[in-house]
């Protein structure tokens, strides 16, 4: 683990655990400085944050409360975010439901954690990310409306192409600006969302998502890359 000063900050929204905390532990050892938000008190970031040498502080954050999105932001206004990241997802219990089969309130619990929070978080969070920063949100490449050609995993897929609709509509309103943005789709990792069906370990894909945001810095506009950097059919 790197023992060097950190130059720079990444925010990663959701650490505590998978994916999100996989990433935290990247940054850390690729020398950054690393905020990482979790809902619990004792958890894999909580641990990776007492052996970091203080290069990891941990906020307290569940990303569907409005009002604690914004006291985060009060209490980060004073730092510079070289990389906003929000890690957010969920599924429905049993994925394979139709739509017609998907309760009301498990269909607006997916979408507000999947598309709606996130969105909110970016919203907020944003004016914290200099010129030459990255804004990042962690999509899925089952939100890609060309590549559905099987159907399945309907109120998931629907959630995340709901989050990148969103993000191409954010970038749009800031398409003069000078910052990448970028929708990630990890590939499908076994965690306790991916399952243990998954083909990719956490470190078949981390390691390439981090590389995939260091490299689109300073590429203004919104891209929808792959773990391997390739581009994603909206």
């Amino acid at each position: 683990m790197t023992t060097s000063s950190p130059t720079k900050t990444a925010l990663i929204i959701g650490a505590s655990r998978g994916l999100g905390y996989a990433m935290a532990e990247e940054y850390l050892k690729r020398g950054w400085r690393v905020i990482g938000t979790a809902r619990g008190t004792d958890t894999p970031l909580h641990h990776l944050a007492s052996r970091s040498q203080g290069d990891v502080e941990i906020e307290m954050l569940d990303i569907n409360l409005p009002d604690q999105v914004a006291a985060l932001r009060a209490r980060l206004a004073d730092k510079t975010l070289d990389l906003l990241f929000v890690n957010a997802g969920t599924a429905n219990a049993h994925p394979n439901q139709t739509l017609a089969e998907v309760s009301t309130d498990e269909f607006v619990r997916v979408m507000t954690t999947n598309a709606l929070s996130p969105m909110r978080a970016v919203e907020a969070l944003q004016d914290l990310v200099p010129s030459t920063g990255v804004i990042g949100v962690m999509s899925s490449g089952q939100g890609s409306v060309a590549n559905n050609t099987q159907g399945l995993r309907e109120l998931y897929r629907g959630s995340k192409a709901a989050l990148n609709t969103f993000m191409r509509s954010f970038a749009a309103r800031h398409a003069d600006g000078p910052r990448a943005m970028v929708l990630i789709a990890p590939g499908w990792v076994r965690t306790d969302l991916g399952g243990p069906d998954a083909p990719l370990t956490i470190e078949d894909s981390i390691p390439g998502v981090v590389d995939v945001l260091l490299g689109v810095a300073g590429a203004a506009g919104l891209q929808y890359l792959d773990y391997r950097g390739r581009t994603v059919p909206w």
